[in-house]
This record gives C-alpha cells, sequence and structure tokens, in this order.
C-alpha cells in the first residue's frame, strides 16, 4: 500500500486564482482526517464506513475519494499523522533541554502520558486487529521511519558529544530509557489490566527511579563516590 504524504508542506500552493487543485488542500485533508479519527475511535476500523466519514467531517463523498480512494487509505493516513504529530512534539522538547536529566524527564513524562491516553490505547488496539490485512501500516507506526528510538538516539549522541554520558551501545541505552520509563504502564493499559491511564504521581515516581538508574549506568560521572556527585537537577522535581 502507497501511503499518501501527511504534513501541509509538502502539498502543492494554490493555482492561479488562490484555488488549491483536486486533493492538494492541507486544511480539506485535516478536515477529513479529524473527522475520520472521531469515527475511528468510535467505531473501531471493520465497522466504520466511508459513509460515516462524510457525515462526521462533513464532506461529500466525491470530495472524500478525492482524497482518499479507500477505508484503508484513509486510517493509514490518519495513524501516520497522529504518530508524527507525537513525535514531532517529543522531539522539540528534548530538543529544548541542555540538562540531559531534565530532557529525559519531559521526554518520559510526555511518553508514558501519550501512550497511556485511551485515545492512543484504542487506536493501537485497532492497529493490532488490522495487523494481518495492514502489515505496513503496523511497521510504520511502530517502527517509524523516525520513531521514539531514533529520537532518543540523537538526544543521547548529543550529550555524549558534549560529555554528558558515556555510551558503547546508543541503540541499546535508547531502548533501555523507554523501557525503563513505561515500567507496565503500557502492557497494562494495552490489554485491559490497568482500566484507566495512571496518575500523575504515580508516573513521576517512575520516571524519577528511571532516570536514577539511566544515569548511574551512562552517566559520564557514574564512577565518582555519592558525595562528589552534583545534586540532583533542579529541573527535575523531587
Amino acid at each position: 500500500m502507497t501511503l499518501k504524504p501527511d504534513h501541509a508542506a509538502v502539498f502543492s500552493p494554490p493555482a492561479a486564482g488562490g484555488r488549491f487543485a483536486a486533493g492538494e488542500d492541507p486544511a480539506k485533508r485535516q478536515q477529513i482526517l479529524a473527522g475520520a479519527k472521531r469515527v475511528f475511535m468510535k467505531m473501531g476500523f471493520d465497522a466504520a464506513s466511508m459513509n460515516d466519514v462524510t457525515r462526521e467531517a462533513g464532506v461529500s463523498k466525491g470530495t472524500l475519494y478525492v482524497y482518499f480512494t479507500n477505508k484503508e487509505e484513509l486510517f493509514s493516513a490518519m495513524i501516520e499523522t497522529e504518530r508524527a504529530a507525537f513525535v514531532a512534539a517529543v522531539r522539540t522538547a528534548l530538543a529544548e533541554h541542555d540538562d540531559p536529566e531534565a530532557g529525559l524527564y519531559e521526554f518520559g513524562i510526555s511518553f508514558v502520558t501519550h501512550m497511556t491516553d485511551e485515545k492512543v490505547i484504542s487506536a493501537m488496539r485497532t492497529v493490532l486487529g488490522v495487523r494481518d490485512r495492514m502489515p505496513v501500516l503496523c511497521q510504520r507506526f511502530f517502527k517509524g521511519p523516525e520513531n521514539l528510538r531514533t529520537i532518543m538516539r540523537d538526544f543521547l549522541e548529543r550529550h555524549i558529544a558534549e560529555g554528558r554520558f558515556e555510551i558503547d551501545d546508543i541503540d541499546l541505552a535508547a531502548g533501555q530509557f523507554l523501557d525503563l520509563a513505561s515500567g507496565s504502564f503500557f502492557k497494562l493499559r494495552l490489554f485491559g489490566s490497568m482500566e484507566e491511564p495512571p496518575p500523575r504521581d504515580e508516573i513521576e515516581r517512575v520516571i524519577r527511579g528511571a532516570i536514577r538508574v539511566f544515569m548511574a549506568a551512562y552517566g559520564a560521572r557514574r564512577h565518582e563516590t555519592h558525595l562528589d556527585r552534583r545534586a540532583p537537577s533542579a529541573k527535575i522535581p523531587q
């Protein structure tokens, strides 16, 4: 399956007279995707129809099919758009921190809050449900081309270059922090053992613990004694 581009920046500019070519108006496309998201989240992939999307998005069937040729393509675009938006937001948040512990904290809070949100859990269950029919979608949703692991890797590489981390296997370390941060929250939510997202204070407790373990393993000063180490970052709630 070929996925259409998902970012407004890649669309052609309006033609003469200020009108977009058929299927290239980013605002109209976003309107359709927003309606599709509401439909898929409420009804699931199999029960939803293109007619449901036209009604929810407030567009004609002809307009819908100009942008998306079938339900599978529409669902793929919706999932990819949601994933890309979150990944971009996390990348921006990490880029704002020169203190690695503060960056890890903000990343961890955003990561766990997002991954345990009811809408995200519902979307993941839906994606897993169509895995056999749409394997490419699952690969893009969970692997990339840019995903949380690649963002974490870039963050670690920057701080390694600045002497804040000592890491031999960056891919391994990136995955380890993701696992430490998510704790058991994600699996419990995905499989229904935890009916509600974890409370904020519990998320913070897990993230602080994850940072302590990660910095003990990879912090550039990990060989110093406790008395020699600097105080915890003031940016991280204690």
